[in-house]
């Protein structure tokens, strides 16, 4: 598996996404944006790419702050992401940079199949792949894992091309009810095609390998493989014109 380190800028910053592909592959395999969580591109996240993803997408890990610009992890999250999750309009243009960054990197190395691309995000990372897709990118489909589902400027009728999947935790309380039910009406309102995964009991972070910090953040094995299950499934069906 060979990760290469992606140099790029948006908005004046330095970013350095991460190229995560199996070279070995005689097949091209569909393209698949990852924006990791809170955290950014870290060795864990990486390994996420690799063992997780790897197999099936060329990944693109996307780089949201900027080189120098990565929380150390001591930080309160919500507090640290504040000032951009108070701004879409920004986090919005970092992530089609980040999507824009794949294709041409991508293409030039002539891996992955660049007709098939989709999405998938974690925490933070969720809500950045679903802001992607209120942009109305060419994107088949977007994931979303325990992300926050609110944004302050919904999808407007006919602007989202995506098929969405949220996989989600039902006692999250970074999403709780009220943003998930604002997120449905968000993408019915917008004639969006669009599922959610609730898991009853489940809170956030259930895919972060040993993570635990009830009652917000634990990880969940079951809620993890099959989170996993259905959204290769999902996009796979994106793909095929089957969503």
């Amino acid at each position: 598996m060979k990760t290469e380190r992606i140099a790029y800028t948006v908005s004046g910053l330095n970013n350095r996404g991460a190229l995560v592909y199996d070279e070995t592959k005689s097949t091209k395999l569909p393209l698949l944006l990852m924006a990791p969580n809170w955290l950014g591109i870290t060795p864990v996240s990486t390994d996420v790419a690799r063992t997780l993803l790897a197999d099936r997408y060329v990944v693109f890990m996307a780089d949201m702050f900027g080189e120098g610009n990565q929380p150390a992890g001591t930080e309160n999250p919500m507090e640290f992401l504040a000032p951009l999750m108070k701004n879409a309009a920004e986090t919005r243009k970092r992530i089609v940079a980040a999507f824009d960054t794949m294709l041409q990197e991508a293409g030039k190395r002539g891996i992955g199949d660049t007709s098939r691309r989709a999405a998938i995000g974690y925490c933070f990372g969720g809500a950045n792949v679903l802001d992607l897709a209120r942009t109305g990118a060419d994107v088949s489909a977007v994931v979303s894992m325990h992300g926050s589902l609110a944004t302050p400027m919904p999808a407007k009728k006919g602007e989202v091309k995506a098929a969405c999947l949220a996989v989600h935790g039902a006692a999250d309380p970074i999403a709780p009810k009220a943003e998930r039910e604002a997120f449905e009406q968000e993408m019915d309102a917008a004639g969006a095609r669009w599922a959610m995964l609730t898991f009853g009991g489940i809170v956030h972070a259930f895919t972060d390998v040993g993570v635990n910090f009830p009652p917000v953040a634990v990880y969940n094995e079951p809620a993890t493989r099959h989170g996993y299950n259905l959204a290769h499934a999902y996009i796979a069906d994106a793909f095929a014109g089957k969503i």
